[in-house]
This record gives structure tokens, sequence and C-alpha cells, in this order.
């Protein structure tokens, strides 16, 4: 699949609006590092602030700007929790591995509100979250996990709300109940990249924008990158590119799969009736509506999603069409920014967490919860190449078999999947 190619922040970005540029410098000649990085995202600048706080010697390569792909282009939510419920992963992978994973995913939360407190990033971070029932019959789901962490796991920051709850909270009366997730919450994604990014600057990592890694070889004893105007040689490889690196290594082709998701934003409201205590809300459909209160009092709302290299002409309409099924009070509402961006999803929806040779490492495929674990996931990457493994391989353990069809057949059959599921959300 040819991707939505990222030449830096998009027009009509509300994010990029709103937070700036750091005008990095592109890469030239050729260098020596120990750790390269391919990619300035969450995963990337995790894995680089970890690595420069170790006193190693890291190159990160950003082939647009910094968090100009789905770092700073998504709906900015905090979710509790692995992708994969933990119901599920105890059956794959056992009680205790899904525990460690629990308990890792708490963590990667504490170590996202922990960057941000001591490196003083002001990135809007606001808790809550809610999930609101679509249809009747999602609330079963939403208690057996509430239940299950719960009784497991000790987490009591679920509780259920009644659909006149929801209806008060989130302003429409069209869903049927929920849950609130005080754990969970929302900031500004592109200031917290940004916030990632100067705090690795101030540690010692070189971060290099508009420098398009065009493949690598592995040596003996580590990997050579080449790119349009140089030539990088390192110790080690984090390949952190999420859904902007198709074609780049053949095995992250066959379990990493690119799709786009698009967002809008209002103009001020006029009064605080949707979203007054200021929460971020996602739904139960299959192409998930998100949304949430910026602090001038837009609503920003994400909703929609195509499987093309390319975006809709009109991507303001295009949400606003799924806006208005949940507010359909903002038929007059002026809509001042309308962007997309692609994310990565893997067939089981957990991460691709993988070392790929002795000298390379690969985590992607976050399939919309990146937020809180890619800043994480980062880290641990760092710490893998650094000697410290552990975690690493915890989450090599996901499941993340290859997208079924082969090369030519595989983005057919992710298309004709997806379409079949998004065709449920309207029966």
């Amino acid at each position: 699949m040819t991707t939505a190619r990222n030449t830096g922040h998009p027009e009509g970005c509300w994010y990029a609006d709103t937070a700036g540029r750091l005008n990095r410098p592109a890469f030239a000649g050729e260098a020596d590092t120990d750790v390269a990085i391919i990619g300035g995202g969450y995963t990337g600048l995790g894995a680089a602030l970890e690595l420069a706080h170790k006193g190693v010697s890291v190159t990160l390569l950003e082939g647009a700007e910094i968090g100009s792909g789905a770092s700073g282009r998504n709906g900015g939510q905090l979710h509790t929790g692995q992708r994969v419920d933990p119901q599920t992963l105890e059956t794959q992978l056992g009680a205790d591995a899904a525990r460690e994973l629990w308990e890792m995913a708490e963590t990667a939360k504490a170590h996202l509100k922990g960057l941000i407190a001591t490196h003083a990033i002001d990135c809007d971070l606001r808790p809550g979250l809610i999930h609101a029932w679509h249809r009747p019959r999602f609330a079963e789901d939403d208690r057996a996990y509430a239940d299950f962490v719960s009784r497991r796991y000790g987490y009591d920051q679920v509780r259920f709300m009644n659909k006149a709850e929801v209806a008060a909270e989130l302003g429409t009366e069209v869903y049927h109940g929920g849950t609130f997730d005080a754990g969970g919450g929302h900031l500004h994604p592109l200031k917290l990249a940004q916030g990632l990014a100067k705090a690795a600057l101030s540690a010692g990592a070189r971060l290099y924008e508009h420098s398009r890694v065009k493949r690598y070889e592995t040596t003996a004893d580590g990997v050579t990158l080449f790119l349009t105007n140089g030539r990088l040689r390192a110790r080690h490889l984090l390949i952190c590119g999420n859904g902007y690196m198709p074609g780049l290594d053949a095995d992250i082709d066959a379990h990493v799969l690119p799709i786009n998701n698009f967002i809008l934003t209002t103009a001020p409201l006029p009064d605080d009736l949707i979203l007054p205590n200021k929460v971020a809300a996602a739904d139960s459909r299959f192409v998930v509506n998100y949304w949430r209160k910026t602090p001038d009092n837009r609503l920003l709302f994400g909703g929609g999603e195509n499987y093309t290299p390319w975006f809709p002409k009109d991507i303001r309409a295009f949400v606003r069409r799924n806006m208005l099924k949940v507010y359909p009070q903002l038929a007059d509402i002026e809509i001042t920014h309308g962007w997309g961006g692609t994310l990565a999803i893997t067939l089981s929806r957990s991460p691709y967490v993988r070392q790929l040779s002795p000298h390379v490492w690969v985590s992607a495929g976050y399939s919309g919860q990146g937020v809180v674990l890619a800043p994480y996931f980062g880290t641990l990457l760092a710490r893998a190449v650094t000697g410290d493994r552990r975690d690493a391989e915890l989450l090599m353990r996901l499941r993340t078999p290859p997208f079924p069809g082969g090369k030519w057949l595989r983005i057919p059959a992710m298309i004709a999947g997806l379409s079949w599921y998004a065709l449920r959300d309207r029966l």
C-alpha cells in the first residue's frame, strides 16, 4: 500500500496552528552513532530521550517534521490498558503475562504523566474519558471488562453511567449509556511530541527533520542507513515510523498496515452544554467517533476513515457528517479546521514489537492507542539495545500475525474486512 505522503504538518490542522514548529536541520554527509532511530513521533522520541539520558550517542531521523505523523495529528486521548482487552490477553498468553501487560500499560500512563511534569510540557493535559454505547449490547462488554480489571488488578477508576448521565455529560441523547474512566484523559498531542523532542535535545540527542531514509543494510557489527543526502552508520537501529514506513522492511509491511483517519474542529461553542466537564469521549463503533473540547471551547471531533493512499477532497465535510449524527444541534456551527493522518494497525490490534535482526528493532501498529503506549514502548526499545530486554521480550509475545493474502492481496483483503465491520456500525 502506498501511504499518503507526509511532507510536514498538514494545512488546516488546529494542532499545527497552535503549537508552532521546531525547525530542526536536515541530515547531510556521513556520520556514526550508537543508535539510529527512524521516525520522530512518540516512539522514536521516547527512545531518543531514554538513550540520551543514559549517555548513549543517538541520532533520530524524521522524514518530514517532528510530530507531523500520527503523533501530532491524533485525537489526543489517553486510554487505559493495552489495545487488546486483558481477558483476551489472559486467554492467549496466560494470567501472569496478562497481568504484566496490564501493569506495563499503567506504568506507561504514569511514565507519560511523569515526563510531562518533569520536563514542564505544556500540552493541556486533562483527566477523564467516557466510552459511550451506540447500541445497548455494548454494555455487556464494558461490564465484563470493568469487573475483570477491578477483581484481578484492583483498578477502581471505571464507573457506569446510565443514559441520562451520559446525555448530561456529552450534551447529546444518541447514546444508551456508557462508562467513565477517571484514569483516562486527553491532551494536545503535537505539543506533547514537541515537548519530548525539546527534552531529548536538552539531554544530548541529535534530531533531524526532512531526512528520509531510503533503505538500510545490516552489517556484521551494525546497520548502515542510506538517505537522500547522506549515510549514517549505527550499532543499532530502532524503526519507529508506524504508518509512514511501507517499503522500508518486508517483514514490517506484512504485519503493519496504514489506514487514514480524520478530524475537524469547530469555531468556539457558544455555551458549555457539550462536554461541560471537559472530559474526552469515544463511542463503541468499530470506526470509532472520538471527541473532546479544546481550551478555547472548540469541539475537536474525529470520525471516519479510509484505506486508500489519498484523503477525501473535503475533509471537513467528510467528518462533519459523522459529527452531526452525534450533535445535530451543531448544523450551523462553523468548521474552522479539518485534517487527516495515517496511523497503523495490526491484524490482532496488538502492537508489533520485534527484534528483526541482531541490530534492528521495530515498534509499530498501535491501532489507535499510541498516545500512552508509544512513548513508553520507545523507552523499552532503548532499554533493550542497552541490555535490559525483559519488557521488550514480553511485548514480543503479543500475537500479531501477518495480514492474509501475501504482498499483492493483503491490501484488498484488509479493505474488504474493514469495510464489512464499518458496515456493521450502521446495522
